[in-house]
């Protein structure tokens, strides 16, 4: 997929999702809820993005660890960048503006769901991910944002000022842009040690047909020049 954008732009967009940034964004969101509204509302949200980022999760885990994909559609699990962005974006410029106008909080969320979905593009742009996975990926933090937004809708106005919610927020994204955090590795990591198999399932001999990933016990009892090559 070509944009007309440098390669460069494009990385600076695809790093805002990551969960180095969108992960502390939500829990700052979540701290702000609790102090200045309800601590129902922060656990709302919370519990809203910890379902999401469970089923990304097992998206993945399911594909690295067995090969559980959708070949058709070039589906090996839900893009995390995508989900991050496009939840957890609309719901920090809603929190933000929670003291002012509905119109004002609608146009806000709109425009965070708009920048996540540009993180998710950004990562088809980088080839990190499907056209598939970030539909999917989109699609479930669009649902999360939604549902977050209609929750807390009728929140007491006025008890937060945008002034230091914002700052906070935009401090966070400054401050964490760029830094990276091995979620992949932890999470093929953890498929590995599931599924029992010593080599993850990768996305271009899935493809083909042409990929098993053995396991330990199958590797040991081959000679040694076969389990050399395997």
């Amino acid at each position: 997929m070509n944009v007309d954008l440098p390669f460069s732009a494009w990385i600076f967009v695809t790093a805002l999702g990551s969960v180095g940034v969108m992960g502390p964004v939500a829990l700052i969101v979540a701290a702000w809820l609790a102090l200045g509204y309800r601590w129902k509302y922060a656990g709302a949200w919370l519990a809203l993005l910890g379902a999401a980022s469970g089923l990304v999760a097992l998206s993945k885990i399911a594909f690295i660890g067995w090969g559980i994909g959708v070949r058709h559609l070039d589906f090996t699990g839900i893009s995390g960048h995508a989900l991050m962005s496009t939840a957890v974006l609309p719901v920090a410029i809603f929190v933000a503006l929670l003291p002012t106008r509905g119109a004002v909080r609608a146009i806000g969320g709109a425009f965070g769901l708009a920048l996540g979905v540009w993180v998710g593009v950004s990562r088809v742009v980088l080839d990190a991910h499907s056209v598939s996975e970030v539909v999917a990926g989109c699609a479930l933090g669009a649902v999360v944002a939604l549902a977050f937004m209609g929750i807390a809708w009728r929140a007491e106005s006025g008890r937060l000022s945008p002034a230091p919610v914002a700052a906070s927020l935009a401090a966070v994204v400054i401050t964490l842009h760029g830094v990276p955090v091995p979620t992949q590795h932890w999470i093929t990591e953890i498929a590995l040690g599931l599924s029992g198999h010593e080599r993850p399932y990768v996305r271009a001999s899935w493809k083909a047909k042409t990929y098993r990933a053995p396991d330990r016990r199958t590797e040991l009892k081959l000679p040694p020049e076969q389990r050399a090559a395997a």
